[in-house]
């Protein structure tokens, strides 16, 4: 029997467990903070738990536009809703932790061991927990990524927090300075800001999600900004000072924005020193992210690498997907490479931003060509139905062949939207195909059929 161990349960570890035991591997999880990892208990579940309660209520405090009215406002709230944090934290924390007994509850029923603990590589087949030797012919390294710490800007858990700090919050913060407008920051600052704390959102580039499509970010920014929030390009923080009752950051022009509570969301650095990585010969680049091949291999015999730790694309479903082809390929099992053009991604702000395939940067930069259509959301019946006035659904094809090649949808719901376009991306269908399937009238999704029949139309280039 081939003997796995994972260093590490987050997605990249538990998935990973889960394939190897059903090949009749045995497999050993080794993980300190509970099954799921931090994705689960600190991370993703908790925040997408968080968000949700934000978009219900700012759902309800939209109520007006569809005849819905609310009396009996209180002060500093709109329509007398308000967000009980204490109630809202505990149910974030409960959910993250069922969730990590329900993974802890499967990973035991397939024959899974887990040891609890850090583990630490003495040997490319040798993983020492403690005074505990496990020995193994395959090792699979998933020990994810930490919120990175700036200088001067260091958390406290009070007032200046990082993400995985703001559960323990026993109240909703009066002003909640965001710095970094990355997807994190993006996140966090519109679910603040719908649940009733006065927001900044603190960005060093001129526009938020500088990586993301421009034409969605647009978008959310007039969302974010019309909802009261106040975004600040261009500013890079240089500190972050707490004062007798709240924070005060510095910008590196001089400028300050003082508020009562700091969130740090300024990226992650991979958890991959002290755990004997390159003693082994695991090579990493310069930001310490072990190296891996588009099977999961790093340059240690028999050492793979899935997840956050490796920097590849930093999503759960990404880390997953490492750590099967990782145990597939080890298995030797048949196995696909891991193919980055078909992952698709979303952002859970409100609205939901969601993307898969090539990006439009590719295509203005001349790197791709493609044809696209862009269609407002404004125009889709359902969306006049609900009250949805912003976003679109946009396409790219092949000028000739009419294959997809990626998308964007930025509505409520985008991230179950997308799976459409996914299907069409990983197997190569064309616009025509998705032209003449049936979508529901009235939907969403009847945007993305729609779009489908604009590219087939002659000499479709770009349509705003």
């Amino acid at each position: 029997m081939t003997r796995i161990v994972i260093i590490g349960g987050g997605p990249g570890g538990y998935e990973a467990a889960l394939v190897a035991a059903q090949l009749g591997a045995g497999v050993t999880v080794v993980e300190r903070e509970g099954p799921g990892g931090a994705c689960v208990l600190t991370d993703c579940v908790p925040s997408k738990t968080m968000i949700a309660t934000s978009v219900r209520k700012q759902a309800l405090m939209d109520g007006s536009s569809l005849g819905v009215n609310f009396t009996g406002g209180l002060d500093g709230d709109v329509g007398g809703i308000q967000a009980d944090m204490p109630l809202v934290n505990k149910r974030v924390k409960e959910l993250a932790q069922a969730q990590s007994a329900d993974i802890a509850a499967r990973l035991a029923a397939e024959g899974v061991e887990v040891v609890r603990g850090s583990g630490r590589l003495v040997d490319p087949q040798v993983v020492r927990v403690g005074d505990q030797t496990i020995r193994a012919d395959v090792v699979i390294v998933a020990t994810g990524a930490t919120p990175r710490v700036l200088p001067g800007a260091e958390p406290d858990g009070e007032r200046v927090l990082t993400w995985r700090q703001l559960y323990d919050l026993d109240e909703l913060p009066e002003h909640l300075i965001v710095v970094g407008s990355g997807v994190t920051g993006a996140e966090f600052a519109g679910a603040y800001r719908s649940l009733g704390s006065e927001v900044t959102l603190v960005s060093s580039r001129d526009r938020m999600m500088p990586n993301e499509d421009a034409d969605a970010a647009e978008v959310l920014e007039e969302v974010y900004r019309r909802r009261g929030m106040n975004v600040m390009g261009k500013s890079r923080a240089s500190s972050v000072k707490r004062t007798e009752h709240g924070v005060v950051v510095t910008l590196e022009d001089g400028r300050t924005a003082e508020g009562s509570h700091c969130l740090m969301t300024v990226g992650m650095v991979p958890n991959t020193s002290g755990i004997g990585l390159e003693e082994v010969g695991v090579t990493l680049d310069g930001n310490g992210f072990v190296q891996v091949d588009k099977v999961s291999r790093t340059s240690a015999p028999g050492v793979y690498a899935a997840g956050d730790c490796t920097g590849v694309l930093m999503l759960a479903s990404v880390a997953a997907m490492q750590g099967r082809i990782a145990v597939w390929h080890a298995l030797g099992e048949a196995v696909q490479p891991l193919r980055l053009a078909t992952v698709a991604s979303t952002i859970f702000t409100d609205p939901e931003i969601a993307a898969v395939g090539i990006a439009q940067r590719q295509i203005e930069a001349g790197e791709v060509e493609a044809n696209v259509v862009k269609l407002p959301l404004a125009t889709n019946a359902r969306a006049k139905m609900q009250g949805f006035n912003d976003g679109f659904v946009k396409l790219f094809c092949r000028p000739n062949t009419g294959i997809v090649l990626g998308g964007v949808i930025v509505a409520p719901r985008a991230s179950e939207l997308i799976l459409a376009v996914s299907l069409a991306v990983q197997h190569r269908l064309t616009v025509d195909q998705i032209a003449h399937t049936f979508a529901v009238y009235p939907s969403l999704a009847g945007s993305i059929t729609e779009a489908a029949r604009q590219l087939m139309l002659p000499g479709t280039s770009t349509i705003i």
